[in-house]
């Protein structure tokens, strides 16, 4: 059953029905809380005790947070857009410029592309002046991986491929993580995939942590995906949902190794290349987060931001998280 709802929404031959998608902004609308439908139910939920949480530049207060969840996946939590558009730039700046860079993993070919590309992608093809060129170099680019590097042969985690988690994204993480109650959880190893307009993930379950009881935090950005959640077994009919930029999505509990996929993704933005008002980003106090003032100032430049809005113009940019070590585990 998901493969056969997977290849619908997939396939190019066809438009899809999209009228099953969950849309959960539709779904709970004028202070409703709970919405029935024929396949899913859409609740919302509010978080306890977020008032104490330290939040970060570019980071609506967590009090202001919308969110969700499916009761017919428990464990499925959405929440949509706790970013800033200051933040969101951010973020994608980061994705888009620093993560494929080297010591990181990216999936680019040695026997297609030099080391030049490979070491600093974004930089690259900045510099590529020859149309066809500059869409090869874009387009080739489908993941980028650092923590723990997850080995794509052997399907597990090695202690002698990891590289450094960058400090900012670990301090994101964990202030999704301790709003939701998971106060120990820490992130240890991410993927970030690239997806251009026609792009898909098949079905497949994340099962080769050892640590299979800490959540997945999913953060999506640029266009938007359908995201097929499914059950333990590949029988079991999936929902489908809309991930939009900027939502955060969480499989915890029972839904951690349920399979899941991104069979279509669909272009909803916009480009956005006008200067952000009414923000002085000189007095951000940046904290203890380690995030880039400098870049986190340099997004709100259209002429700086441009190459990053036309590159999300067709694409999605969506970052995975995982812990992969047991309760005090110092290594595997």
């Amino acid at each position: 059953m998901f493969k056969l709802v997977f290849k619908q929404f997939k396939s190019k031959s066809t438009s899809p029905d999209l009228t099953e998608v969950v849309r959960i902004d539709d779904s709970v609308v004028k202070g409703i809380d709970q919405q029935h439908s024929d396949n899913n139910i859409v609740q919302r939920i509010l978080f306890s005790n977020v008032e104490s949480l330290q939040t970060m530049p570019g980071i609506k207060s967590p009090k202001d947070w919308r969110s969700y969840t499916l009761t017919n996946h428990p464990g499925i939590i959405v929440i949509r857009n706790p970013f800033s558009e200051r933040g969101r730039r951010y973020w994608i700046a980061r994705c888009l410029r620093d993560y494929p860079r080297t010591p990181n993993i990216v999936n680019l070919n040695e026997r297609l592309f030099d080391e030049s590309i490979r070491s600093d992608w974004w930089k690259q093809l900045s510099l590529c002046s020859d149309a066809n060129e500059f869409q090869r170099i874009k387009s080739a680019m489908r993941w980028t991986t650092f923590g723990y590097h997850h080995n794509w042969d052997t399907k597990i985690y090695d202690e002698e491929m990891q590289s450094p988690f960058p400090e900012d994204f670990n301090s994101l993480c964990r202030l999704f993580a301790q709003a939701l109650g998971y106060s120990d959880f820490k992130p240890e190893a991410a993927i970030v995939n690239y997806y251009p307009l026609g792009s898909t993930l098949s079905g497949h379950t994340d099962h080769s942590e050892p640590n299979k009881s800490a959540p997945l935090f999913s953060f999506s950005f640029g266009q938007t995906a359908i995201f097929l959640i499914g059950g333990r077994t590949l029988e079991e009919k999936p929902t489908a949902i809309y991930l939009q930029c900027g939502d955060v999505m969480i499989m915890s509990g029972e839904s951690r190794l349920c399979y899941h996929a991104v069979p279509r993704i669909i272009k909803t933005q916009t480009s956005a290349t006008l200067t952000l008002i009414n923000e002085d980003v000189d007095d951000v106090d940046i904290g203890t987060n380690s995030m880039d003032k400098d870049l986190f100032h340099d997004v709100g430049n259209p002429q700086f931001w441009e190459p990053f809005s036309s590159y999300m113009d067709d694409s999605r940019v969506n970052i995975n998280v995982r812990q992969v070590l047991n309760p005090g585990e110092l290594k595997l």
